[in-house]
């Protein structure tokens, strides 16, 4: 009977938190549930998770297949965009006025950059200064755990493995004096932390983090067939030969492989 259980124990179950509190991210690494805050921008107010802009570079957060599940990270979380395409999930807890009964929790994207606002408190419209771990989510993520009067709740959260179906994307734009490509649809880890290129007639080609996901070199590649390797936040490499074809324009999206659980 569960009265018979400890009472430490009844109330680890009654509020959801396991013993194995880790979870599984896509190179057999764990991470634990963590305190942090949350926000919530309202779809009606023009916002780069709303808009389809964000410091990340994703542009159409639907096109790209980010939804609007999304959320914006404080300096402390955002890792001057490395974090990028990783993946959350997260519960409001410890606040019985705004928190849904349950603890339900929600999973998001990193799409954005929330900035720090030195010139006020951190509990009064400072919440991203550094060093808080604060998420600013999309109006429909944050509906998914606290009520929408809320201002900004407590949370737990933690890094999960990123669902994402079919394979990379890498939308390539430039011009005759560079490449730069925009990486999404990454799974696992979902972050992306290295990335190399190469043409036809060229070696590998590191490439450097221009902002967000947008990744860059200083080579004219025109007229070759383009290959990827994408290393992850968590140190897997996954090498897509022949991306795009020889006779490849800029703007377009090519899809390449993918990390594998």
């Amino acid at each position: 009977m569960v009265t018979s259980l400890p009472l430490f124990l009844l109330l680890l179950l009654l509020c959801g938190v396991g013993f194995g509190g880790g979870v599984r991210l896509g190179n057999g690494g764990y991470e634990d549930w963590r305190l942090g805050t949350a926000t919530y921008v309202k779809e009606s107010q023009a916002h780069p998770l709303n808009d389809g802009g964000g410091a990340c570079g994703y542009g159409d957060l639907d096109i790209f297949r980010y939804g609007r599940y999304t959320a914006g990270l404080s300096a402390a979380l955002f890792g001057r965009g490395g974090a990028c395409g990783g993946c959350y999930e997260l519960r409001c807890v410890n606040d019985i006025r705004w928190c849904l009964r349950g603890s339900p929790t929600v999973v998001v994207t990193a799409t954005d950059f929330c900035p720090a606002n030195m010139g006020l408190a951190d509990e009064a419209g400072g919440w991203c200064n550094f060093p808080r771990e604060h998420l600013e989510l999309s109006e429909a993520a944050f509906l998914r755990v606290a009520k929408a009067k809320a201002n900004i709740v407590p949370v737990q959260f933690r890094r999960v493995s990123c669902d994402r179906a079919g394979g990379m994307r890498f939308t390539i734009t430039g011009s005759a004096h560079f490449l730069q490509v925009l990486i999404t649809n990454v799974a696992a880890d979902g972050e992306v932390a290295a990335v190399k290129v190469k043409g036809s007639r060229t070696g590998w080609i590191p490439m450097g983090r221009n902002w967000g996901q947008n990744w860059q070199c200083d080579a004219n590649l025109r007229g070759q067939p383009l290959s990827f390797e994408v290393t992850g936040g968590r140190g897997r490499t996954v090498t897509a030969y022949s991306v795009a074809p020889a006779d490849w324009m800029f703007a377009q999206t090519f899809e390449g492989k993918q990390f594998a659980e």
